[in-house]
């Protein structure tokens, strides 16, 4: 039986883990979070103290992380080496440091067959920079998610306020156009939206709208959820 796959990609801060996460719970779809993925391989090399500019002892130390994702009660569990680092993958230290080392073929390859293996097994709904075009390049619905570099920095740095954090708007603002960057000019499976992607600007839309958009995608494109989650009607 050939599974549901949906792929979301788009840059930094355009919130396609909060939006896939919660598509995934009202479409019971496994959310699969590939960006959780590199941020465990990230926490793994800052714990080695090893420079994610230094390609040669990122691969060496690479071969000692083993990075798998597991389901408890219905939550992704993120495990690097045996240890649940769910909760210890979320800082800018790490995030920058995932964003560098994503760009390393060999990095990639180790963690996408995971991710392939994860959307063969079950209806899936993941997320990331080359879903579309590299992980799943056949997944039925494709979304390109994306917001203005200004409301992105806004919203990560309410958030970053919100948890207590210590943060300045402008280097935020900074730090994602020098991600975007990065991603988008990187040599391998650079960030691109694909030409069947359905492109979804959030800059105007709140979580709702945005929820209630991919899931008309969703069933436009032939999805029939086996039994949808509660929740308010989004279409």
């Amino acid at each position: 039986m050939q599974h549901f796959n949906i792929a979301v990609d788009g840059p930094a801060g355009a919130g396609k883990s909060t939006i896939a996460r919660a598509v995934a719970s009202r479409l019971g779809l496994i959310y699969v979070d590939t960006g959780a993925m590199y941020r465990a391989m990230a926490l793994y090399l800052l714990r080695e103290k090893v420079l994610p500019s230094q390609e040669a002892g990122v691969l060496a130390a690479c071969e000692k992380a083993r990075v798998t994702i597991r389901y408890e009660d219905g939550i992704q569990k993120v495990i690097l080496n045996g240890e649940d680092v769910s909760g210890l993958i979320r800082t800018e230290e790490v995030g920058e440091t995932a964003s560098i080392i994503s760009g390393y073929v060999p990095v990639r390859e180790k963690l996408v067959e995971l991710q392939r293996q994860l959307a063969r097994d079950a209806d899936v709904i993941m997320d990331g920079r080359d879903i579309a075009s590299c992980v799943l390049p056949d997944a039925q619905v494709k979304i390109y998610l994306t917001a203005s570099v200004r409301v992105r920095a806004e919203r990560r740095f309410k958030e970053l306020k919100e948890r207590g954090g210590d943060c300045d708007l402008a280097k935020i603002e900074k730090d994602i156009q020098e991600r975007d960057y990065r991603d988008m000019h990187r040599e391998h499976s650079p960030l691109i939206q694909v030409k069947e992607a359905v492109l979804v600007d959030t800059s105007d839309l709140d979580i709702p709208q945005t929820i209630g958009r991919i899931i008309t995608i969703a069933r436009e494109h032939g999805f029939t959820p086996r039994e949808e989650g509660e929740g308010p009607d989004w279409k």
